[in-house]
């Protein structure tokens, strides 16, 4: 359903898009029509190489402080930089529409809404509230014939436990 009515919202937000503009042209000029895009571009420029360049900062960071594996745990760390850059893109988008959009992601307050309430809905989407969801845990602790499957947990970021049948433990 939402594939099919995408490409229609898609064209009524340019046509409102365009009949912005041609309300803003009547009442203020062209001349301030050209300003207002010409400076969404630039300042959305301007947000998406500021927060491009803390993201990279940011991996720079984690990948040279602690390796890769402790790197991805700091890299998770901190605020994402996801919805900056959406909002700099949506700057960029010629339209007041856009623009809107595009400030309401650059403040703190909203960009925390929009992301809690986006993560809820991907969670509502996913069925489940953990992130692998009920199946993959299923599938991951039975195997394809149903039955339980035993062993050990082996952790790769401690070594070995000895174990007591070892030959070379000395005695």
């Amino acid at each position: 359903m939402t594939r099919k009515l995408l490409p229609l919202a898609i064209a009524a937000w340019a046509v409102l898009e365009i009949w912005l503009l041609i309300l803003v042209a009547d009442a203020a000029g062209g001349l301030a029509v050209f300003g207002l895009l010409a400076g969404g571009v630039v300042l959305g420029g301007y947000v998406i190489k500021r927060a491009g360049r803390r993201a990279w900062q940011r991996l720079t960071r984690s990948m040279q402080a602690a390796g890769a594996q402790q790197g991805a745990a700091a890299g998770a760390e901190g605020e994402g930089n996801g919805l900056t850059m959406l909002g700099g893109l949506l700057l960029m988008v010629p339209g007041l529409l856009s623009d809107a959009a595009g400030l309401l992601c650059l403040f703190p307050p909203t960009r925390a809404l929009i992301r809690k309430t986006a993560v809820r809905r991907i969670e509502r989407a996913a069925g489940a509230a953990n992130p692998l969801g009920d199946a993959m845990r299923q599938a991951r602790m039975h195997s394809p014939d149903g039955k339980v499957v035993q062993g050990e947990v082996i952790r790769e970021d401690q070594p070995p436990a000895p174990r007591a049948d070892d030959p070379q433990l000395p005695r």
